[in-house]
């Protein structure tokens, strides 16, 4: 085993995962909200409705030159080959399309004025009752007629195993930057599943997101069938659509999945990741060595505060 993956006694691992054999789930050990009580954006109402469902929706959280902008600072960012061979484009698992694109906050000054913004980053401190730093931020895109599935998942999942990631102290926004419609694989969540962790069986590989984010044939990390199932039937799934501008927040633990577009209107989100600067990464829990910094940040200062956070 090599010295970067925490051993199985170590005694500070709350959501053991990636092991040989089949896991059973188990309730979660944190909070969702973990301040009920702190100021930001969200109304009470709000608060109680994510500490249920795990997610949250917005009609519109970013104006459409906003979405406009980003659109275009996507297009410029696929267009350029010296990205390609940086490791922050992900292809579809089928073909040369692209599936996403990390770190998008850290190549354009578009990106960067959203995630900064105190709108999105004001929701997440709210939430996860601290200052908050940039885990992760990517843009998704499904392209018209072939743009490709994800599975079944927590987030957390990975970025426990894989990232150090210590409790679900994060938070996800999944902004559209198209319209998400029934039709183009908008993001289903199972609503309420965020208070169960899911664990999966079978063992990280080395450099494994060099596989995994293309979604195909995974031996660790999707979340079980059969948990999925039985929670899907007891909880329902919820489907967001919305026009340009609309987002969805959700926790770090949300089960959610999101079907192959098959359909002549291609479907492109932004997403940014939250993390509590009380929940930095550490050692990976179950993975032979951390990611690269630009799935999982390692520099943990804090999104500075606007006028009005």
């Amino acid at each position: 085993m090599s010295s970067t993956v925490r051993p199985a006694d170590a005694g500070d691992d709350l959501y053991p995962t990636r092991t040989p054999g089949a896991a059973a789930p188990f309730p979660r050990r944190h909070p969702v909200v973990w301040r009920p009580a702190a100021d930001g954006p969200l109304s009470a109402a709000e608060l109680t409705a994510y500490d249920r469902d795990g997610c949250l929706h917005f009609e519109a959280l970013l104006p459409a030159e906003q979405t406009a902008a980003c659109l275009a600072e996507t297009a410029r960012l696929t267009a350029d080959p010296a990205l390609r061979d940086s490791g922050r484009v992900v292809p579809e698992p089928d073909g040369d399309g692209i599936r996403s694109v990390f770190e998008v906050h850290a190549l354009s000054d578009t990106f960067r004025a959203i995630v900064h913004s105190a709108r999105l980053a004001g929701i997440a401190r709210q939430i996860l009752g601290s200052d908050v730093y940039v885990h992760q931020t990517r843009v998704n895109l499904k392209p018209a007629f072939d743009g490709s599935g994800f599975g079944w998942h927590s987030d957390f999942e990975t970025w426990h195993s894989e990232d150090g990631m210590p409790a679900p102290r994060a938070l996800s926004l999944s902004v559209a930057l198209t319209e998400n419609a029934p039709y183009n694989g908008p993001l289903m969540i199972i609503p309420g599943a965020h208070r169960t962790f899911v664990p999966s069986a079978g063992e990280t590989p080395p450099d494994y997101h060099r596989t995994s984010l293309r979604g195909k044939n995974l031996p660790a990390g999707p979340a079980d069938r059969a948990a999925v199932a039985a929670l899907a039937r007891e909880l329902g799934i919820r489907q967001f659509t919305g026009p340009a501008g609309s987002a969805v927040a959700f926790d770090s633990n949300s089960l959610h999945a999101s079907a192959p577009n098959v359909s002549p209107f291609p479907r492109t989100n932004l997403f940014v990741v939250y993390n509590s600067v009380e929940n930095a990464i550490g050692t990976p829990y179950a993975a032979p060595r951390p990611r690269p910094g630009y799935l999982a940040s390692r520099t943990f200062t804090p999104v500075p505060r606007r006028d009005g956070d």
